[in-house]
């Protein structure tokens, strides 16, 4: 332990560290302190008996040690938490082996408040990483400035017992030192030393109250006599009568005054002299000196349900901030090295002492999840929630009405081009005289559509295929299981087992995996297609959403069920049922959500436009212009209602496309790309 283990070995208490806590408390703690105007020995210990004082105390030193102090890494951009350096673990964990963090630090905190500074050595391993860190008494050690040459100077503290004869100078990378406000930067004021006539006042009307209700809540007074005593009698009267009337247990006795005694009350009473009024203002006064808002020791008089939560938030970043950057900055200068500086820092997270109420706290989050900076997935961190499942929480949404800022260079270069003409507006269609309740509206479109949708649609694409893994895992699994269990020799059982696992379990987990995920697919879909021809209201398609999800995981088992009962007819039926099944868990996935992704945007649009009022689609061929059956398509317009292809038609001329089901909308084939777009 360097130089303070050399001065411990040279004492006559060699087994003695001041860094050993179980020493340190063992051996009575120095107070030194003074009398206060108001007659009441005040000192550091002293001074924690003024309940206003302690409570103060007590608040901050908590607040402090209660925010996890993590150790970070700095990023080229933003942080990370550096659990793997030394230090992480002793400031969040357990500084040495007998205290955890919260003890280290509400200790120290305490020592910064009441004396001048809060002090802990810090122990090193051979590679200077810092490994423990134990609390010293702030009696017993003293900043000092020594100078080490011409005009050269350094900071050392000299730790000083003279109970157990040990001297010790220690280097500043030995101590974290953490204080408040001093005259000389080094060193804070004492607290307890500048406050001492105002904690003193406190103390002695806690005294002089409980010295009034001791004697029966009334003031003292005299006895008056119409002769003269001598000693003796008054001697004996003031006993007798102190024996009679004095304490609580005594009170409202009654009183026989002889030979023409009475009783003339001399004390102020306590109303005369503000007693209460003078214990009120003692709680506001040392809210003062500690600097924190008065509901934090008690005092509720000015505390209301409109300004208590803003008090809160103030006392966080007025009261409470300033120490966790004192605590921060000292770890930085005393307990990294130079070197370590400019990569590693520490800091206390604050954030659950920033939080509002719950409505506030979900409109920030929507402000941030709306644009861009939050996923559902760091709300849910912040909220103590875990991620949603699949992937589904790391998608960051943006408004798709945002465009890059223009450089400096192209806004000078734009103002020496003439301003174009204003394109005309379309005109307005008319209103159909039919239909009383069709919605409000504005047509005109942005010109965004297609490329807004391709970008949702390939989010949404990829959250698609890693829900498809892991159903298709599922099914590999437990259809294995069956074909182990049944095949080759009993194929009828084999079935029925694979329709009832389809019908029940399968079913059931697809169409979880897929309505939360269509459903937030379809409101992407649904708002940018609605801003295109921009409609104002939003449009709900949660029970469309149901039904298509219902449907298409219908048609799906029934495939699923019908390519696996074909493979029955194989040579070898397990062989080529486990063949399939590995097929569809290396291709499915990606054969899935490219369909999905193209025919659930163009779905989702169509329908959304259908509220929107819009009249009629027209096809674009996009990304497949060498397709002849696309291309077919292209530029055609339908009404809403009705399909661009019937079923039962042809596409085509030497090759002919056959159209098995009226097609609203693309894709029209595997591996089309094609859109739609109001027309």
């Amino acid at each position: 332990m360097g130089l303070i283990r050399s001065a411990v070995r040279s004492t006559k208490l060699e087994s003695f560290d001041p860094a050993r806590p179980e020493t340190s408390i063992a051996n009575g703690w120095w107070a030194g302190g003074s009398d206060s105007s108001a007659g009441v020995f005040v000192s550091e210990e002293t001074a924690l008996h003024y309940a206003p004082f302690f409570a103060g105390v007590r608040v901050i030193a908590e607040d402090v040690a209660s925010l996890p102090l993590i150790t970070y890494e700095r990023l080229a951009r933003g942080k990370r938490r550096a659990t793997e350096h030394p230090l992480y673990g002793v400031l969040h964990d357990q500084p040495n082996p007998f205290m955890s963090s919260v003890a280290l630090r509400e200790t120290l905190q305490g020592h910064a408040m009441i004396w001048r500074g809060g002090y802990a050595y810090i122990v090193r391993n051979g590679a200077g990483d810092v490994i423990e860190l134990w609390p010293l008494r702030p009696d017993r050690i003293k900043p000092e400035i020594k100078h080490t040459g011409s005009g050269r100077i350094t900071l050392m503290y000299r730790y000083t017992d003279d109970v157990n004869g040990i001297y010790a100078m220690l280097h500043p990378d030995e101590v974290l030192h953490v204080h408040g406000l001093g005259g000389n930067g080094i060193q804070g004021y004492s607290l307890v030393g500048l406050a001492r006539q105002s904690i003193g006042l406190g103390l002695a009307a806690e005294a002089y109250g409980a010295s009034f209700f001791g004697n029966a809540a009334r003031p003292s007074g005299v006895l008056k006599h119409p002769g003269t005593l001598g000693d003796p009698a008054s001697k004996r009267l003031r006993e007798s009568w102190n024996d009679m009337h004095q304490g609580l247990d005594r009170a409202h006795r009654v009183a026989i005054l002889e030979e023409g005694m009475e009783w003339e009350t001399i004390g102020i009473p306590p109303e005369d002299a503000q007693f209460l009024e003078t214990r009120k203002f003692g709680v506001a006064d040392m809210a003062r000196w500690l600097r924190l808002p008065p509901h934090k020791i008690g005092d509720l008089e000015h505390a209301t349900y409109t300004n208590i939560e803003h008090q809160a938030l103030d006392y966080v970043t007025s009261s409470l901030r300033i120490w966790l950057v004192r605590w921060e900055q000292a770890i930085l200068t005393r307990a990294m090295t130079s070197s370590e500086r400019s990569r590693f820092f520490a800091e206390h997270l604050v954030d659950a002492l920033l939080r509002g109420d719950i409505k506030s706290r979900y409109e920030a989050y929507a402000i941030g999840r709306n644009w861009g900076w939050l996923s559902a997935d760091d709300v849910a961190e912040m909220e103590n929630r875990n991620p949603l499942p699949d992937g589904r929480g790391e998608v960051y949404l943006v408004p798709l009405n945002m465009v890059p800022a223009a450089k400096p260079e192209e806004i000078e270069a734009a103002k020496d081009k003439p301003a174009p003409a204003p394109a005309p507006e379309p005109p307005a269609p008319m209103p159909d005289d039919d239909d009383p309740e069709e919605p409000p509206r504005r047509l005109g479109l942005r010109g965004r559509g297609i490329d807004a949708r391709q970008r949702i649609a390939a989010r949404f694409a990829e959250l698609i295929a890693k829900a498809d893994v892991d159903l298709a895992e599922f099914e590999q699994a437990r259809v294995t299981a069956l074909a182990e269990q049944h095949l080759p020799a009993n194929s009828s059982a084999f079935l029925a087992a694979l329709e009832e696992l389809y019908a029940g379990p399968v079913t059931e987990r697809t169409m979880d995996a897929w309505l939360g995920l269509f459903g937030e697919f379809a409101a992407a879909i649904a708002e940018d297609a609605t801003a295109d021809v921009a409609y104002e209201q939003t449009v709900d398609l949660t029970a469309w959403v149901r039904s298509y999800v219902t449907s298409h995981v219908g048609y799906r088992i029934a495939s699923q069920l019908g390519q696996l009962t074909a493979q029955l007819a194989a040579a070898d039926p397990a062989a080529a049922v486990l063949a399939r099944l590995a097929k569809w868990v290396l291709e499915r996935p990606e054969q899935i959500s490219r369909w999905q992704g193209n025919q659930m945007s163009n779905a989702a649009a169509r329908e959304a436009w259908r509220a929107a009022g819009v009249r009629s689609l027209k096809w674009v061929t996009f990304g497949s212009d060498d397709c002849v059956f696309c291309t077919a398509l292209d530029g055609e317009t339908t009404d809403i209602d009705q399909p661009f292809a019937n079923k039962g038609s042809e596409l085509g001329l030497a090759e002919k496309l056959a159209i098995a089901r009226d097609v609203h909308h693309p894709p029209l084939h595997p591996g089309c790309d094609c859109q739609i777009v109001p027309a």
